[in-house]
């Protein structure tokens, strides 16, 4: 037998930078990795069968071209590339991209597919809209009544209108930011101008974004003034700017094209980064409006089931919608945030209640949504009613009906374990809270609202 060999380390210097001691052989190599080549590296031609496949697919290919010709083009562009069609079902999830590539708009059949209303079905929500209710104003008319009203103290040094500050602009700032103007109609992907970004922490943002027209900014450039101004703007702040020129411009364009942008699509969700100022300064006033349509309900809509959201915040805007004045887009929004599944004080619960009560002697046909509604909350949250509310609603389904929908709900109540039973305490109209009333953040109407009501 040989001699078993041994192999000694020499210690290594201890002022060598690891590059040194590579090439020195100090640090052990992998050995007995073959290394694989591909096989288009080692071939300059492609194969027979290879060549075979191409040509058949480019054959069929050229077939579907010359069908196109005879008969006209599809009403539907089917792609056979399995990768072009991945990308079409993820084309809302790559909402941070920046990229300037163009992105296909959103459309409200890309959600809620079970949504079907048939003529009478839309006859019945536009009976249930209020055509009274508050309009939503913009940033451009929001400033020149302030300036109208305050024309003969714009020329002194400051001017505090409420909480809208107007000054003596320089000439060279108001040209600065009129080329600011400028970039932002035309804005498609990049590095956005740098006086832009510190908009919103001026003493008058407000001022400033008016010259920058943001109702003639790009889609584009809407996302990235979203993007900005939900980080840096304080909580009231980024409420006014979600209401005074976020939603205008979406409402706009929903109207026009009937489908929305993507990048403004996209900039509803990032608005989301203050739960609050979107509530407030979105949805909100949406609903109080009393035109929301159907198709603003359910795009606005899906931004609130697709993404989380904190659970004191989807609270007190549930509570808040039950307690507003009812149109047919209430409905979509109140089954949305109830197939959020949350844990909801019984404050909200029993508002949800009293909500679908005050229905049972109105005259009038409730439109499918609103069964739909309250069947999506006798699922989820018949467990958490009173007694007496049970009875109620029992009391509802024999007044208002629905073929379909009215025997299911009323399969579910008789299924409930009311809350009181449960807690072996006696039947009250008001059940125990979980949370107590200050949890749920305030979402009243005040003077200083972003609907300029002042």
């Amino acid at each position: 037998m040989g001699k078993s060999k041994k192999f000694g380390h020499a210690p290594a210097p201890s002022k060598l930078s690891l590059d040194e001691q590579i090439t020195q052989g100090r640090v052990s190599k992998s050995k007995g990795k073959m290394k694989i080549r591909l096989r288009a590296e080692e071939e300059m031609f492609v194969d027979t069968k290879s060549s075979q496949k191409i040509l058949s697919a480019a054959r069929q290919q050229q077939a579907e071209f010359n069908i196109e010709d005879d008969f006209g083009p599809p009403l539907v562009k089917k792609s056979t590339n399995p990768f072009a069609q991945r990308r079409n079902l993820n084309k809302l999830d790559n909402s941070d991209s920046e990229s300037g590539d163009e992105q296909p708009d959103v459309d409200e059949q890309d959600f809620f597919d079970d949504i079907k209303l048939t003529e009478e079905d839309a006859r019945a929500m536009e009976m249930f809209q209020n055509k009274d209710g508050q309009r939503t104003r913009k940033l451009a008319d929001v400033i020149l009544e302030k300036i109208s009203e305050k024309q003969t103290e714009i020329h002194t040094q400051l001017s505090d209108v409420g909480s809208l500050k107007i000054e003596e602009l320089d000439p060279r700032v108001r040209e600065m930011y009129e080329g600011v103007r400028d970039v932002m109609k035309k804005y498609r992907s990049g590095k956005v101008p740098k006086a832009f970004k510190i908009i919103p922490k001026l003493r008058n943002w407000e001022q400033i974004l008016f010259i920058t027209e943001p109702h003639n900014w790009s889609a584009a450039a809407m996302y990235q003034g979203t993007r900005i101004f939900a980080s840096i703007l304080a909580q009231h702040m980024a409420q006014r700017f979600y209401n005074l020129v976020l939603l205008p411009r979406i409402r706009d364009d929903l109207s026009e094209y009937r489908k929305l942008n993507a990048h403004l699509y996209n900039a509803m969700r990032k608005a989301l980064f203050k739960p609050a100022a979107f509530m407030k300064g979105i949805i909100l006033p949406l609903l109080e409006s009393g035109d929301c349509t159907l198709r603003e309900a359910i795009i606005f809509g899906s931004v609130i089931a697709r993404n989380q959201i904190p659970v004191l915040h989807s609270s007190a805007c549930l509570l808040k919608i039950c307690e507003m004045e009812y149109n047919g887009a209430n409905s979509i929004f109140i089954r949305i945030f109830l197939d959020k599944r949350y844990a909801l004080p019984y404050r909200v619960v029993d508002a949800t209640v009293f909500h679908f009560i005050r229905f049972e002697n109105d005259k009038r046909e409730m439109p499918v949504l609103w069964h739909q509604s309250l069947l999506t909350f006798v699922q989820r949250y018949k467990n958490d009613i009173s007694s007496e509310q049970k009875e109620a609603l029992f009391a509802l389904l024999r007044k208002q009906q629905h073929p379909k929908l009215t025997p299911e709900i009323r399969r579910e109540l008789q299924a409930a374990k009311c809350r009181d039973v449960e807690m072996m305490e006696p039947t009250q109209n008001l059940g125990p809270m979980p949370m107590g009333d200050d949890t749920l953040p305030d979402y009243g109407i005040g003077e200083d609202d972003v609907n300029m009501q002042a």
